[in-house]
């Protein structure tokens, strides 16, 4: 049966998710986490093609993996799935049933591809006027490229975040997680949320287009606009900061540590700490414009000092004079971490076919003080929910 909590900032919005990967599924994830009833549709054949993207893959009651990946868990919780087969009239009379009772469907099919299913915002619309229609591509419904699939990688790519990412002298990088998919899925989710606003005052749906490319060109911020101010091309800088110095990973006499000032007053108190006074009287070094201009050379005696001791000294010193700074940590140090702890980062979600009868995955950050995040599913198995839905969603046992 479905889980409400009247309470929650989306109690009552149902959500139809066609949407497969990560954008879509990221976005009506987030959606679900604050109170919205969201199914997934999926194909009745292999559902979600994230579901086998793995290993690894979570393991049943038995000790046996199922089919399950950790991928798919981290993007589907607080959803109900049904399968259903648009390539049938059944299947597609079943969509248009739910329809009549769905205030938001979420897709990610190529432009046009719902079309042959009756099911374009064009085709549906006029019968279903409150309805928000969300359509997640890689390049949006306009445009020479609108025909394309689109991928996290590729958009990366095309959207111009490898050409600041990565060594100088190095390969431009991609992001080490689907960025781009996860960033639309935010945008998505947001104007989601008010379309529904603008409906509730005015009584009418609309179409939302997003693309991945759009989004990932949009979160550029100021790498695209120092570009857009005075044309000049951006280059790699690892993990420096275009506009800031020092704001990058400093070797230690151990182990790495960043370190970000972030203002001169900042960089004084560092160099106290570090011995270095006399940089701030340097008119190389003592304002930031300055030391973005000789970088190289006042990174190399920042290093030359920082070596000197081991990080967790720095950090210690530092930490108390104001200075922001901090490890890299890998996955471990993040999830051990005392301050992610106290936070709720990670959650445990009960799941009966899950070996340890929970999956752990990642919280929500949203922090409310009166509608807080829920965690009342885990992510489906295909079709688990076909019975539910029926019921809820058109009272009906079919």
């Amino acid at each position: 049966m479905t889980v409400s909590i009247p309470n929650m900032a989306l109690a009552g919005v149902k959500i139809l998710d066609l949407s497969r990967i990560l954008a879509g599924p990221s976005s009506t994830q987030l959606l679900g986490d604050l109170g919205a009833d969201v199914v997934k549709v999926e194909r009745p054949d292999a559902g979600d093609d994230t579901r086998k993207w793995g290993p690894p893959y979570v393991a049943d009651k038995d000790g046996e993996l199922t089919n399950e990946s950790a991928y798919y868990l981290s993007a589907n919780r607080n959803k109900r799935s049904i399968a259903i087969d648009l390539a049938s009239e059944d299947g597609r009379d079943l969509i248009f049933e739910l329809l009549d009772h769905a205030d938001v469907l979420v897709e990610n099919y190529k432009v046009g591809g719902l079309a042959q299913y009756g099911l374009s915002y064009e085709q549906i619309k006029d019968r279903y006027p409150r309805l928000i229609y969300c359509s997640i591509t890689g390049f949006g419904q306009t445009g020479p490229y609108a025909e394309r699939p689109g991928y996290d990688f590729l958009i990366q790519g095309m959207g111009g975040i490898m050409s600041l990412t990565g060594e100088p002298e190095g390969q431009p990088m991609k992001v080490g997680v689907g960025i781009a998919d996860v960033m639309t899925g935010m945008y998505a989710a947001v104007g989601v949320l008010a379309a529904l606003h603008h409906r509730d005052r005015l009584g009418v749906g609309q179409h939302i287009d997003i693309s991945l490319l759009d989004a990932q060109i949009a979160w550029l911020v100021n790498g695209a606009t120092n570009y857009l101010a005075d044309g000049k091309l951006p280059t790699r800088l690892g993990n420096g900061h275009p506009n800031i110095v020092p704001y990058q990973v400093f070797g230690t006499a151990d182990a790495p540590m960043i370190l970000a000032v972030g203002n001169d007053s900042q960089f004084v108190r560092f160099c106290k700490v570090a011995d270095l006074l006399h940089l701030t009287t340097d008119l190389k070094f003592s304002t930031n414009p300055a030391r973005v201009a000789h970088r190289q050379e006042v990174c190399e005696l920042i290093e030359g000092a920082l070596r000197k001791r081991k990080r967790i000294e720095w950090l210690s010193e530092l930490e108390g004079v104001g200075v922001p700074c901090g490890p890299v940590n890998n996955l471990e140090d993040v999830f051990s971490d005392p301050h992610v702890k106290a936070r709720g980062a990670r959650i445990e979600v009960p799941c009966d076919w899950a070996r340890d009868g929970h999956v752990r995955l990642l919280a929500n950050p949203l922090k409310f003080s009166k509608t807080p995040a829920s965690y009342r599913r885990p992510p489906p198995r295909l079709d688990e929910h076909r019975e539910d839905v029926l019921k809820d969603w058109l009272s009906s046992n079919k």
